[in-house]
């Protein structure tokens, strides 16, 4: 089969953000789901997801993974307990998570070479490093067009983005840029219109605005201005669909509620449920602070790795216990991870050379320990694992060919696996 080729588009994001508050919905160009309608149902039945809980500033996967208690200069306080997957040890403050990792694996010999937090977190969310002459699309909306693309008759986003804005889509324009959700315990911004606009005075507004849209095409047939009408049909047909209340969380039970955390990252979990429970192809939950250069473990037991416990915890046995584990990927991941030493400032530091993931569901092996580090931590001692083996993983998963490939805007092939291997202890 013929990998598919993407003619580059986009817009600034400064004209984009102005009329649209940074949510950014589309659907593809007419012409490219005409070749796709015949292979609807189908792509539907087969619907794959992911979750991506994304821990931004870099966690201390020392403390949280792969504990070090026989390292007297690495190990710090915390304890490794054990977990529902038998010889699988994690953190003494993840107990619910614990219970769970029977549904996941710990990947504990990640090597990423990029130890800058913009670097870091472009790479782990591309699988390229950051280059002057392309601005590759985040890995979330590849998924979103490879897969949720299919779909033409799909109400809601195909990549969301939830306490962050996510990783942009690149040269694959705007359409696929993540819908953010910036505060998952308040209402969507924008999906209503003002109060003193009545329908009959939105919908003359939506024909004045189709009108000039059209003429400019017309006129210009600018790709930009293709994905922008593309952009303001999504959202309309969002405002008017049955789920447009997915995004709020108060239909849930008061018990669902507790058991996730009303916290933002547990809240975000719970929407992330709710999403792909409606099809929805990628989902990303950012929790932030994890950037501990000091006081690393008060921050941890008491801030961090309780919310994080509770939050994924809950994710992990509510996808499970709904059926929706086998076809949802729940990836765990930062942009690096955080020193073996232990500095000055009772912190650790970045440290992108040897750190962990965790990864499950989607239909991949489960509950095991994949790679390993020396006794202190320091160096990679068994199975390195690279960030695009990760991405050949993750596509592999979703059901998306290893070599699918796009064009830049410089007219160059770009691959969204170059180079890398599936992790066979998961997928082989």
């Amino acid at each position: 089969m013929t990998p598919p080729l993407v003619t580059p588009r986009g817009m600034h994001r400064r004209h984009f953000l102005g009329h649209l508050a940074a949510t950014a919905l589309g659907i593809p160009a007419a012409q490219f789901f005409s070749s796709l309608r015949a292979n609807a149902a189908a792509a539907k039945k087969a619907h794959r997801s992911c979750i991506v809980l994304w821990m931004s500033g870099g966690p201390s996967h020392l403390d949280i993974w792969d504990l070090k208690p026989d390292s007297e200069k690495n190990g710090g306080p915390f304890r490794p307990i054990a977990t529902s997957a038998p010889g699988v040890m994690i953190s003494e403050h993840m107990p619910n998570t614990a219970k769970q990792m029977h549904h996941l694996n710990v990947l504990r010999s990640l090597d990423s070479k990029e130890g800058n937090h913009e670097r870091g977190t472009y790479l782990m969310h591309t699988g390229y490093v950051p280059n002057p002459t392309v601005v590759h699309p985040g890995w979330g909306s590849t998924a979103a067009f490879e897969i949720g693309g299919r779909l033409d008759d799909f109400d809601l986003p195909h990549c969301v983005s939830i306490n962050t804005p996510g990783q942009g889509a690149g040269f694959l324009g705007m359409s696929y840029t993540p819908f953010m959700v910036q505060n998952p315990n308040a209402p969507i911004a924008n999906l209503a219109p003002p109060a003193d606009v009545d329908e009959m005075r939105l919908d003359r507004r939506l024909q004045l605005l189709s009108r000039v849209e059209n003429e400019f095409i017309k006129q210009r047939g600018a790709a930009p201005a293709v994905d922008h009408k593309a952009v303001y049909a999504k959202t309309i047909r969002m405002m008017n669909s049955k789920y447009k209340d997915i995004f709020k969380l108060d239909s849930e039970s008061p018990a669902v509620r507790e058991a996730y955390g009303k916290h933002s990252f547990g809240s975000g979990c719970l929407l992330a449920r709710r999403l792909v429970e409606q099809g929805v192809t990628y989902v990303e939950v950012a929790m932030g602070g994890w950037d501990t250069h000091a006081d690393n473990f008060d921050a941890l037991s008491n801030r961090l790795l309780p919310e994080l416990d509770q939050g994924m915890g809950a994710l992990t046995a509510d996808l499970a216990s709904r059926g929706l584990l086998d076809t949802t990927m729940i990836v765990w991941m930062g942009e690096f991870g955080r020193t073996p030493r232990i500095n000055q400032n009772a912190g650790r530091d970045h440290w992108p050379r040897s750190w962990s993931v965790v990864m499950g569901g989607g239909g991949m092996k489960s509950g095991q320990v994949v790679g390993s580090t020396d006794k202190d931590g320091v160096d990679v001692s068994d199975r390195p694992i690279g960030v695009m083996d990760l991405v050949a993983t993750m596509t592999k998963t979703m059901g998306i060919g290893l070599d699918t490939q796009y064009t830049s805007p410089r007219g160059r092939p770009m691959k969204v696996v170059d180079g890398g291997t599936p992790i066979a202890e998961l997928v082989g």
